[in-house]
């Protein structure tokens, strides 16, 4: 077995996503020491999805961020992306019942196979 370095990656996935190819790298730590800047930035980031209460909400969400662990660009994408697909799916449903979002109920339907 050969080592191979991780680095954490800050990654951001939008509610169309259709895929880890859809997934953007926002950043990422080289080391241990640079973790704390990335952190930062994940929660700067996340913070509008924040109730009152300060507990993160998915449904608030315009984009799902995810920090994950591994050690090239492509596993960091389909890591964020297997972790993010469940948080758009609930996401999209509650525009579609709160709001009635046509391009939410698109995306579900399209992209999950999930009729509203």
């Amino acid at each position: 077995m050969q080592y191979q370095q991780n680095f954490f990656y800050l990654c951001k996935t939008p509610l169309s996503a259709e895929g880890p190819e859809h997934v953007e790298i926002v950043t990422r730590a080289e080391d241990s020491e640079d973790f704390p800047r990335v952190f930062k930035e994940y929660e700067d980031l996340r913070s509008h999805a924040f109730n009152d209460d300060k507990i993160y909400s998915v449904v608030r969400a315009d984009d799902i961020y995810e920090l994950v662990r591994t050690n090239t660009d492509t596993n960091a994408k389909e890591l964020a992306y297997e972790k993010a697909e469940q948080e758009i799916i609930t996401n999209l449903q509650h525009r579609v019942m709160q709001d009635g979002d046509a391009n939410a109920k698109g995306i579900l339907k399209e992209v999950y196979g999930i009729e509203e």
